[in-house]
């Protein structure tokens, strides 16, 4: 058994052509790129018990060579996976059952009658693939790049193959995401949390794919970097498995929720005062607030128009086709990793970052219920929408870690602060000032609010 670490990026075929002759790779490619035919047959039963089980069992052949691959599914997020692999070499290209054993088979799994396992769909694709080699301070760095082309094929179904593939085979797991960055700068890279298998999966049930990742559980006592770095690490791996889904199946609502997970990220980085200098995240506001400019107008009018909706998925692809999601991704991944918000922050950032999550966040939740001023909007209520930035910081918070708060009713201020939020959104006309009016009326009346705002 080893331990992959890998990143997965989806490319264009001319992306793909154009790694192969990129300067950077080739500086530091000193053997060539190598040819290979992969023929890959996964397996399950037909309940899909392996899948269930979080793990992958597949037979490939590789030239004259059959290899016999268990993996896990690991910890995977932001396209950057690491996950535990079994390989055995046979003789033949049958599946060896007697090879899954106690020491990798999965507890779950251990009552499954393995003769029930058969073939449910093939991933077959050319791998270019080349070892990459620099040195990184006084360590050396190694990682394989494959370039991956081909199809997965379930039943009558097919999907294309079109990835870059870089393994970590020496060195710091950070180096993959550096080499990503760098590569991303002109290129369009997509980071992509979805393996070869999965893919198959999907096409065999276009639900299986799961797109939201396990929230964290958050405690009172821990401290505001450790939440704010699950949170945020959330969030990303959520938008790129929306914006996968979405180019996959083209529904107008996965386009809406990849928005607000980036609105919500954009809040989430705008909340920390000294803890997260705003000089350590302009780059990523800067390119999170263009994606956010551009795709907001634009989903907010499809709302009312079956057109928008109609050509949503183009626009969409021609996003994709550009370096600039790819690379917000990454940069973003990069930032999370290095816990870019803590480098040359001041003793009193230092500070914040280790309060306490709970008192920190009741603190400055109270702080944006205040100047909110609710009172105010109930008398121009035509000026609410220039509250709306305050309103997603609260929201954020108040929806993914409203569980260490001690405040009472704390569940309907979020459900009354998100219709709050809703009517500010709204183009304005009588009846839209007047709901505007009642909801900050009612907002002002709970509980939690009160509480917050004393």
């Amino acid at each position: 058994m080893h331990r992959e670490t890998e990143i997965k990026l989806r490319a264009s075929r001319d992306t793909l052509a154009a790694l192969r002759d990129h300067p950077l790779l080739k500086k530091r490619n000193k053997g060539g790129w190598q040819r290979h035919e992969l023929f890959n047959q996964y397996y399950d039963t037909p309940e899909r018990d392996l899948a269930q089980a979080k793990v992958a069992l597949r037979l490939r052949r590789d030239g004259e060579q059959f290899i016999q691959t268990l993996k896990s599914r690991g910890q995977s997020v932001a396209g950057l996976s690491e996950r535990n692999e079994w390989d055995w070499y046979l003789d033949k290209a049958k599946l060896d059952t007697r090879k899954l054993t106690d020491d990798c088979w999965p507890a779950a799994l251990a009552e499954l009658e393995k003769k029930n396992l058969k073939p449910i769909f093939k991933t077959d694709f050319v791998r270019e693939k080349a070892e990459i080699a620099w040195g990184r301070g006084k360590a050396k760095v190694v990682i394989e790049a494959a370039l991956d082309l081909g199809e997965v094929v379930a039943g009558k179904q097919s999907e294309e193959i079109c990835e870059l593939e870089l393994e970590l085979r020496q060195g710091d797991p950070q180096a993959l995401l550096e080499l990503a960055v760098e590569l991303a700068a002109d290129l369009a890279l997509m980071p992509c949390d979805i393996s070869k298998a999965e893919r198959g999966y999907r096409l065999y049930d276009a639900d299986s794919y799961s797109l939201q990742l396990p929230a964290p559980q958050l405690e009172a006592d821990m401290q505001l970097d450790d939440a704010f770095a699950a949170l945020a690490w959330l969030l990303l791996g959520n938008s790129q498995r929306l914006a996968e889904q979405y180019r996959f199946k083209g529904h107008w609502k996965l386009l809406e929720q990849w928005l607000q997970h980036l609105v919500e990220l954009r809040a989430l980085l705008g909340s920390l005062g000294q803890a997260a200098p705003r000089a350590s995240s302009r780059e990523l506001r800067e390119l999170l607030d263009g994606l956010i400019n551009d795709w907001r107008p634009r989903i907010e009018a499809g709302q009312a128009d079956e057109d928008i909706r109609q050509s949503a998925p183009n626009k969409f692809s021609a996003e994709l086709d550009q370096p600039r999601w790819g690379l917000f991704s990454l940069k973003a991944s990069l930032w999370l990793w290095q816990r870019g918000w803590t480098i040359e922050r001041n003793k009193r950032g230092d500070r914040q970052g280790a309060a306490e999550l709970a008192k920190w966040l009741q603190r400055e939740l109270g702080e944006e219920a205040t100047a909110l001023q609710l009172l105010r909007y109930q008398q121009q209520p035509e000026d609410l929408a220039e509250q709306r930035p305050r309103m997603e910081r609260l929201l954020v918070w108040l929806r993914l870690a409203r569980n260490v708060l001690e405040v009472p009713e704390v569940d309907r201020l979020y459900g009354e602060l998100i219709k709050l939020h809703e009517l500010a959104q709204q183009p304005v006309n009588e009846e839209i000032l007047d709901a505007r009016i009642e909801q900050a009326r009612i907002v002002c009346t709970l509980k939690a609010w009160k509480v917050l705002t004393k």
